[in-house]
């Protein structure tokens, strides 16, 4: 076929540019968009975290200043030192520390002892420092309550996975007694709210969960706790302490509002959900 010679997509010989067949100018492709890394401010540095604040106590003061020396270079902050046990539990007292290298030889008071009542007020974990393996200096150093021990001569490298030891089980230590303390809490709020329940059941002919929930309601309406308007329920009412003290009505109607059994409900909580009965006459509840 004579003349240009087309294909789908592409433009042969024949229609090549040339004098009087001038090609239209192809315009740039679009840049790119720029990539994230590109569009994105360069982050802060994370901060670092604090050295640890340690107090030394060692009675020999050139034992103590290379033991200074050895832990700045180390990356710690040695925040005091002390050179008897009394010195040590005073410094401990006045700031505690994150942890204590001490000595278990040492005046005025030896180390043992200024663990023992370091670690009694909750103060700061303790590694022991001592020239001394014997088996009953080891068992004094535990029952102290000492959480770890280090035989002299030492390295950085001999004191560090001591620390480390040591602090990791010190922060273990308090996480379990906030445990202890806060199921305590619990257990102690549980029985007088079970006893208090016990009193508006007898006083005002209430039912378990019309109980519990006047309980709640009050709490919530009062903003207390469930547990300081079940002390206010014991010694208020007649029959649940001292005697005196505003008196609680039975609550209106609660045709149709349930209420959490009083062996699922928390009674730790101070909130009531939707449904529950009418607050009593104002001066008619409890005073906490």
């Amino acid at each position: 076929m004579a003349g240009s010679v087309t294909t789908l997509g592409c433009v042969t010989d024949a229609v090549r540019p040339g004098p009087g067949n001038e090609a239209a100018p192809i315009a740039p492709l679009p840049a790119p968009p720029p990539s994230a890394t590109a569009r994105s401010a360069p982050r802060p540095a994370a901060p670092q975290p604090a050295p640890m604040r340690i107090v030394v106590a060692e009675d020999e003061a050139l034992i103590r200043l290379d033991l200074v020396e050895m832990l700045a270079e180390g990356g710690y902050q040695v925040m005091g030192q002390a050179s008897d046990g009394q010195q040590a539990v005073d410094l401990c007292r006045a700031e505690p520390p994150d942890l204590i290298v001490m000595d278990v030889k040492m005046p005025v008071m030896d180390g043992v002892r200024a663990a023992e009542i370091i670690g009694s007020e909750g103060l700061a974990p303790v590694v022991m420092l001592t020239a001394f393996s014997d088996k009953e200096l080891v068992e004094r150093a535990r029952d102290a309550g000492v959480m770890a021990y280090v035989v002299k001569p030492f390295t950085l490298d001999d004191l560090r996975p001591a620390i480390d030891i040591a602090r990791s089980r010190w922060l273990e230590l308090k996480e379990l007694e906030r445990e202890i303390a806060d199921l305590g809490e619990r257990f102690e709020t549980r029985r007088l709210v079970d006893r208090a329940k016990g009193i508006l059941m007898t006083r005002l002919e209430l039912t378990e969960p019309e109980a519990f929930r006047w309980i709640q309601k009050t709490a919530m309406d009062r903003r207390l706790g469930m547990r300081e308007v079940a002390q206010a329920v014991i010694s208020g009412l007649p029959g649940g302490g001292r005697s005196g003290g505003g008196k609680a009505t039975k609550p209106a109607d609660q045709a149709g509002a349930t209420a959490p059994d009083a062996g699922t409900g928390d009674a730790t909580g101070s909130g009531a959900t939707a449904g529950a009965p009418q607050e009593p006459e104002a001066g008619s509840a409890p005073q906490a």
